[in-house]
């Protein structure tokens, strides 16, 4: 199978994109911060996304993480200072985020998140905009937005809501809880868990199955499911937006930030 980098030089290092045979692969690439994702990915998903889109040989697209720790283990929490501290900032931070997020969700070819490792935050909100989870069984998950303060896009509490329900998304979240990969399967954040040294395998025979069926078949039977997982009109979208702003302004995110760099508990007081 031949391997193709593409996008090389047009955007960031820290995320490789490239074609293997039919299947286009987006590897998040920083393993000294377990792939934490960071300004300059958020940027560049959508424009890996739209190069495999226009390309008619690709039939399925992979997102994975580099190295054998991590898929991706949240945002780039070092970033936090400069991205997403003051209003005018999480603003654009958000919309980035939101965009990158929306390209993936809404991408009309099957995507598949091959996951190894830490599957944390915003890593298992990319994880839940794909199509398949396939895990290794030495993989964690959890949504700590609770420990840190930081408010939690609508969007992405709705990918949550759609995988896993009401009730399981509410403990999911309430809770902050660490999950091993066979409790995310019974919850239904992932749908298959196999050894390390199956991963692969897996996916491979998921992958031929995908290539194996007629495109446009795909392209509307996805279309048509994410139509239905879509926001009611009656949602107060703007409202929820200012909760999430309210999270960012508050005196709990910053005491979040610190707690996180000093390596300690934080303690909350609401406000």
């Amino acid at each position: 199978m031949t391997t193709t980098r593409i996008l090389q030089g047009e955007i960031t290092d820290t995320l490789l994109v490239e074609k293997r045979g039919r299947t286009g692969w987006i590897t998040f690439n920083d393993p000294g911060r377990h792939n934490a994702v960071s300004f300059d990915m958020w940027a560049a998903l959508p424009q890996a996304l739209a190069a495999f889109e226009q390309d008619d040989e690709v039939r399925s697209i992979v997102l994975t993480g580099a190295g054998e720790r991590a898929f991706v283990s949240g945002a780039n929490i070092a970033q936090f200072d400069n991205l997403r501290s003051g209003e005018e900032a999480v603003a654009a931070y958000e919309q980035v985020a939101e965009a990158a997020q929306l390209a993936l969700y809404d991408h009309a070819k099957p995507t598949l998140a091959r996951i190894k490792g830490y599957c944390i935050g915003g890593g298992l909100n990319i994880a839940l905009c794909c199509d398949i989870r396939i895990a290794s069984s030495d993989s964690t998950f959890a949504i700590p937005a609770g420990k840190l303060g930081l408010g939690y896009r609508l969007t992405a509490i709705r990918n949550l809501v759609s995988t896993v329900g009401a009730a399981n998304a509410l403990e999911i979240f309430l809770t902050a809880n660490r999950y091993a990969a066979a409790d995310a399967k019974a919850l239904g954040l992932v749908h298959h868990v196999t050894d390390a040294a199956d991963l692969d395998t897996t996916l491979q025979t998921r992958l031929d199955q995908i290539a194996a069926n007629a495109p446009l078949t795909l392209r509307a039977g996805k279309r048509m499911i994410r139509q239905l997982q879509q926001l009611g009109p009656q949602v107060d979208i703007a409202g929820m937006q200012q909760l999430v702003m309210q999270c960012f302004a508050s005196d709990d995110y910053r005491e979040g930030k610190r707690a996180f760099a000093e390596k300690r508990s934080p303690v909350f007081k609401g406000q």
